[in-house]
């Protein structure tokens, strides 16, 4: 495995050169700026989703831990994208379909999550107060 990620770069610059052989320089360069333009855009969609849910949660909504761990690897795929290379955005193609990252996170040893904590009422009352207070002293 540690030689893997030796080789890693020169296998990602290997890739890109072939691509420009067999296409031209211009299209590896293009290649380039559009993959880094869509990791960047992955990253930015993803972070705003993650502001999203930790204010669902602020708000009363219970979050769980699958919806973290997905937001997790798509930024992690969204960082694959911005690096050049196409065995890299191989792998985050791979990270972004729902289903095989899913089980990815199985394979790498990530336990099935548990359902959320929801709190429970008493089911002998049928009453549920919600709302804001204030106090105010007289």
């Amino acid at each position: 495995m540690r030689v893997f990620f030796l080789l890693l770069p020169w296998l990602e610059l290997f890739t890109l050169i072939q691509l420009g052989v067999e296409t031209s320089t211009l299209t590896a360069i293009v290649y380039v700026l559009v993959t880094f333009a869509l990791g960047l855009a992955v990253l930015r969609r993803q972070g705003m989703g993650m502001f999203e849910q930790l204010r669902q949660s602020q708000q009363g909504r219970v979050i769980g831990p699958d919806l973290l761990l997905d937001g997790m690897w798509l930024g992690f795929a969204g960082l694959l994208l911005i690096f050049p290379g196409m065995i890299s955005d191989f792998i985050a193609v791979v990270v972004m379909i729902g289903p095989l990252r899913r089980r990815l996170s199985r394979w790498l040893g990530a336990a099935a999550a548990p359902e959320p904590y929801v709190p429970r009422r008493d089911s002998a009352s049928h009453d549920t107060i919600e709302g804001d207070f204030q106090r105010l002293d007289d």
